[in-house]
């Protein structure tokens, strides 16, 4: 349903330093790219994520109860993904982790939360398996 998320940023090339990390260890690049606007994500692939200087001109700022959710690989995918955050201007919002019980099918949600230099609040998430085999009978 989701063609791409967009945030805002008062500093594109900031913005595109940590965007561009978080990126190539999701295995993609910029798909679109233009002076005040940059998309990462893969053409007629799953949905992408932008980020852009406000087009009314005035200061980009961050929603609260907003966050985007980027689909991880597995959970160490997660920890990596919150490292390559942090170490490029991102800041802490929840260390990589299993949230909740896991449900009927032995599934767990790990995720972890971080926030990018604008303050644009991400998560990277996985639902894994949590290890636990069903009895044989």
């Amino acid at each position: 349903m989701l063609g791409y998320v967009t945030v805002g940023t008062n500093d594109l090339e900031r913005a595109a330093k940590f965007y561009d990390a978080i990126a190539a260890e999701m295995g993609i690049g910029r798909m679109m790219e233009f002076d005040s606007f940059i998309a990462w994500g893969e053409v007629d692939g799953p949905a992408g994520i932008a980020a852009t200087k406000p087009y009314d001109g005035k200061p980009a700022s961050v929603g609260n109860g907003t966050m985007v959710a980027l689909q991880a690989a597995d959970s160490a995918q997660v920890q990596r993904l919150y490292e390559v955050a942090l170490a490029n201007g991102g800041t802490d919002e929840g260390e990589p982790g299993p949230r909740g019980e896991a449900d009927e099918q032995g599934n767990v949600f790990y995720a972890a939360y971080f926030r990018d230099p604008d303050g644009n609040k991400l998560n990277a998430f996985v639902m894994e398996k949590t290890g636990v085999t069903e009895m044989a009978g």
